[in-house]
C-alpha cells in the first residue's frame, strides 16, 4: 500500500497521464507520483482514436469533459492545473517529456485491445509506470490452478472473493506542485448537456455513493429485492463514475464490503452482497476481454459466429427511436435516448428483444449503445450483449428468450416506467399497459392513444419471432458440428 506522507521523492518532475481516473482520492497512479517526484504535471491527452471513433457518445464526451473541468477545479484548489493536450499519445507525451524534462509517466493500467496497444507504444518511447486501479484485481490474478482463465462467472466470483481485499483508501493530496506556464488546449465544448440525474465528476460520485449506502433505509440494503424494477429509484446508477474513474473500484468495493458487516437483517446483507457481485461482474467483463480480446468482434462461443441474422434496417430504426410498439422495450430506449442510461433490466429486455425478436446482430446493438451511452465500457457493454444473446461466455441459453409483455408485467406491474418515458401511453389503463394493441377501440380512444397511431402497433409478432431465432440458432449450431 502506498503511503504519501512516508517516502520522500527523489526525482524532480513526473507527468500524471489521465484516462479513465478524473478523481484525486484513491487515484494510485496519482499517488506514485507524488511518492517519486517534487513537481507532478497532470496531463489529459484528446486522442483521436478516441474522441473521433465511430462508436463515440456525445453524451459520453459531455460526461468526460465536464468530468475534466470538475477536475481541474479540484486541482486548482491544490494549486495545481491540469494541462490539454491533442494528438498521438506517444508523441505528445514524447513532447512534454522534452519541453518539461520530466524522468517518468505514470498512468492507471487500462485492459482494452487499443488500450493496451496504446500503452505498448507509449512505453516504447517514453518511461511508462502503469498502476492498479481500474478493477480490484488484475485479470492475471484471477485464474485457474493452472494457470487459465476462468470462462464462467461463478467460480470466478468464487477465486475473486478468495484474494486479498483492500483494507484502506488512498488520500487524496493537500497539495500538487505544478508549473503554470506549460501550453495546454482548452476543454472541449460539447452541445449535448449531461442529464441532471448524472452531474460529472468526483464529488458528484462520492455523493450518489453516499445516498446509495447511508440513511435511514439505505437502497444497498433492498437491492436484492428491488434492483430489478426500473419504476424505482433503487440502483446506485455508478455506472458513469466508475467508467470514468470519477470512484474508484476500491471505494465502491469497500463500501458494498462494509454495508455487508454492518447489515442488521439478513435481507439487508443479501442485499449488500447482491451488489458486490454485481461489481465483481464488472471484474469478470474486465477480465474477458484481457484474455479473449476478439470477442470485441466475433461471438465468444464458436458455434454461434454463423448466426443468419434476418438484420432489417427496419426493424433496427424502429428498436432505435423506441418504437417497437412494445412499451417496456420502448421505454428503456427512450430513457436511453434522453438520459444516456438505462436501468440494467430494460438493458436486459431490449438487448433480448432486438436479438432474438427482431434476429437483429448483437453487434448492431452493441455499438448503438456505445454510440449513446454515459457508461459506455468496451468490456462491460460487449459482455452485456453477448450474455443477452447467448453467444458469449457464461451467456444465458440461447433458447431462453424474454417475452417482452410478461417481463413488463413482472417488473414495471402498474406501468410507471412505461408512463414515464413513453407519454402517448399516460392515460392507458394499467389493464392494457403492457400490451396496449389488445386494447379495445373505445379504450383506445378514451385514453387518446389509437394503436398505429399516437403508439405503433408491434412490429413483430413474439411467438412467430420466438419460433424463427429458435431455428436460427439451431442451424447454426448445427453447422459448426
Amino acid at each position: 500500500m502506498l503511503e504519501i506522507t512516508t517516502t520522500v521523492p527523489t526525482h524532480p518532475t513526473a507527468l500524471w497521464w489521465i484516462r479513465r481516473d478524473l478523481r484525486l482520492t484513491d487515484n494510485q497512479a496519482l499517488t506514485a507520483a507524488y511518492l517519486f517526484a517534487d513537481e507532478i504535471l497532470p496531463v489529459f491527452i484528446l486522442d483521436p482514436a478516441i474522441i473521433h471513433a465511430p462508436h463515440v457518445s456525445a453524451k459520453r464526451l459531455a460526461f468526460l469533459f465536464a468530468g475534466l473541468r470538475h477536475l481541474n477545479e479540484t486541482l486548482h484548489r491544490c494549486g495545481s492545473r491540469l494541462t490539454i493536450r491533442e494528438g498521438d499519445p506517444a508523441e505528445e507525451l514524447q513532447k512534454l517529456l522534452q519541453q518539461t524534462g520530466a524522468s517518468c509517466v505514470f498512468a492507471e493500467d487500462d485492459y482494452t485491445p487499443y488500450a493496451r496497444r496504446r500503452d505498448a507504444k507509449v512505453a516504447n518511447q517514453v518511461p511508462l509506470r502503469l498502476t492498479p486501479g481500474l478493477t480490484i484485481h488484475h485479470p492475471l490474478q484471477v485464474l485457474k490452478a493452472d494457470k487459465t482463465p476462468y470462462t464462467v462467472f461463478t467460480p470466478f466470483r468464487k477465486a475473486w472473493k478468495n484474494l486479498p481485499l483492500p483494507t484502506a483508501i488512498l488520500p487524496a493530496p493537500d497539495r500538487i506542485t505544478t508549473r503554470t506556464n506549460l501550453a495546454s488546449l482548452p476543454i472541449p465544448e460539447i452541445s449535448s448537456p449531461n442529464h441532471p440525474d448524472f452531474l460529472a465528476g468526483e464529488a458528484h460520485g462520492l455523493r450518489k455513493l453516499d445516498a446509495f449506502i447511508t440513511g435511514s433505509t439505505p437502497p444497498i440494503f433492498t437491492y436484492d429485492e428491488q434492483r430489478d424494477r426500473p419504476d424505482l429509484n433503487t440502483t446506485s446508477g455508478l455506472s458513469p463514475y466508475l467508467r470514468f474513474g470519477m470512484l474508484s473500484a476500491r471505494q465502491v468495493v469497500l463500501a458494498a464490503w462494509e454495508a455487508i458487516n454492518t447489515a442488521s437483517t439478513p435481507e439487508a446483507c443479501k442485499g449488500a452482497e447482491t451488489w458486490l457481485n454485481e461489481l465483481i461482474w464488472r471484474e469478470f467483463f474486465q477480465a474477458i476481454l484481457y484474455h479473449f480480446p476478439q470477442v470485441h468482434k466475433q461471438s465468444f462461443r464458436a458455434e454461434l459466429q454463423n448466426i443468419r441474422w434476418a438484420n432489417d434496417p427496419g426493424d433496427f430504426a424502429a428498436w432505435c427511436a423506441g418504437r417497437t410498439g412494445y412499451p417496456i422495450v420502448d421505454a428503456g430506449m427512450r430513457q436511453l435516448a434522453e438520459t444516456g442510461w438505462m436501468h440494467n433490466r430494460a438493458r436486459m429486455i431490449v438487448a433480448s428483444f432486438l436479438t432474438k425478436d427482431l434476429l437483429i446482430d448483437w453487434r448492431w446493438g452493441e455499438r448503438w449503445f456505445m454510440q449513446n451511452l454515459l457508461d459506455g465500457d468496451p468490456a462491460a457493454n460487449n459482455g452485456g450483449w453477448q450474455w443477452a444473446a447467448g453467444t458469449g461466455t457464461d451467456a444465458a441459453p440461447y433458447f431462453r428468450i424474454f417475452n417482452p409483455v410478461l417481463q413488463g408485467i413482472k417488473f414495471d406491474p402498474n406501468g410507471d416506467f412505461i408512463r414515464r418515458w413513453i407519454p402517448e401511453l399516460n392515460a392507458v389503463p394499467t389493464e392494457w399497459i403492457h400490451a396496449p394493441w389488445e386494447m379495445p377501440l373505445d379504450e383506445q380512444r378514451r385514453a387518446g392513444c389509437m394503436i398505429g397511431d399516437q403508439y405503433p402497433a408491434p412490429i413483430v409478432d413474439h411467438a412467430w419471432a420466438r419460433q424463427r431465432v429458435l431455428e436460427a440458432y439451431g442451424q447454426a449450431k448445427k453447422g459448426s458440428n
